[in-house]
């Protein structure tokens, strides 16, 4: 529509186009460019009549100053109405995935899931469970202590992880207290490089999370199998506006976590805070 307006009210743009639109068919077409020379002698000889013509393209908008306001707000009209009509975006969600997202969205907005039911604790003392997760039969896993925008975020996650891809999720940690991070860091950087109060799971906005498969928790990422779900669930989680560890220079593919302004450092934990 502007491109139309501009053509229409300004001769001498018109010309220009249709000059430029000339020389770029004798370029293309190359052996038939000196069919088009004529052509193109006519349109510069129409040029450069516009240019004697523009002074008076430019009279002929002050002339009709209401025509040439008219133009302009048919121009403008359709995408303002646009921006006002739509209104601020809850989310920023992908969009390289145009069904996921409207199942996102209709799940951020919908009923409130809830946590599944707790596994036995033995499921969590494997061997495999403890070489990847130190302390792991300490760990919190208690829904109540995280932050309730989070856990429905982490929740629809679970969700479209066993409808779409056939994955059982496990919460392997979710709040932590000061104390136990301190103790984690204690072992060394390749557990964690975060002290008290530097974490997320402080403050009941991060999770460690892994797969319920054949009976027992698959949480090493040296199975493909396994390493194919942290994949997909870290796509996922980063769709409902979660951070994923697997895109961190010490990947920890099974943590997400959900980040606030001036939470980490604070030594009044948002779960203890209310």
């Amino acid at each position: 529509m502007a491109f139309a307006v501009v053509m229409v009210v300004f001769p001498d743009r018109r010309a220009r186009a249709l000059v430029a639109f000339g020389q770029f068919l004798a370029l293309l077409l190359g052996p038939l460019s000196r069919s088009l020379q004529g052509t193109v002698e006519w349109l510069s000889e129409t040029r450069r009549r516009a240019l004697r013509g523009s002074a008076g393209g430019l009279r002929w908008v002050r002339r009709h100053r209401v025509l040439a306001l008219a133009a302009l707000l048919a121009v403008l009209t359709p995408p303002l109405a646009v921006l006002v009509i739509r209104g601020p975006a809850l989310f920023d969600l992908v969009d390289h995935r145009g069904a996921t997202d409207r199942q996102i969205a209709r799940l951020l907005e919908g009923e409130q899931l809830m946590p599944p039911l707790p596994l036995p604790p033995e499921v969590f003392t494997t061997r495999e469970a403890e070489q990847v997760r130190p302390d792991i039969a300490t760990a919190s896993r208690d829904w109540s202590l995280l932050d309730p925008l989070f856990t429905q975020r982490l929740l629809i996650v679970f969700k479209l992880m066993k409808e779409q891809h056939g994955y059982e999720m496990v919460l392997i940690e979710g709040y932590r207290s000061p104390q136990r991070q301190e103790q984690l860091l204690a072992q060394g950087s390749h557990v964690t490089r975060a002290g008290a109060n530097m974490s997320y799971h402080q403050h009941g906005l991060a999770a460690d999370c892994a797969f319920f498969m054949d009976g027992r928790i698959a949480i090493s990422e040296r199975d493909p199998r396994v390493m194919r779900a942290y994949q997909l669930y870290g796509e996922l989680a980063e769709q409902v506006g979660l951070t994923w560890g697997g895109n961190w220079r010490m990947q920890d593919y099974g943590h997400v976590e959900l980040r606030r302004p001036g939470v980490l450092g604070n030594t009044v934990s948002h779960v203890n805070a209310g």
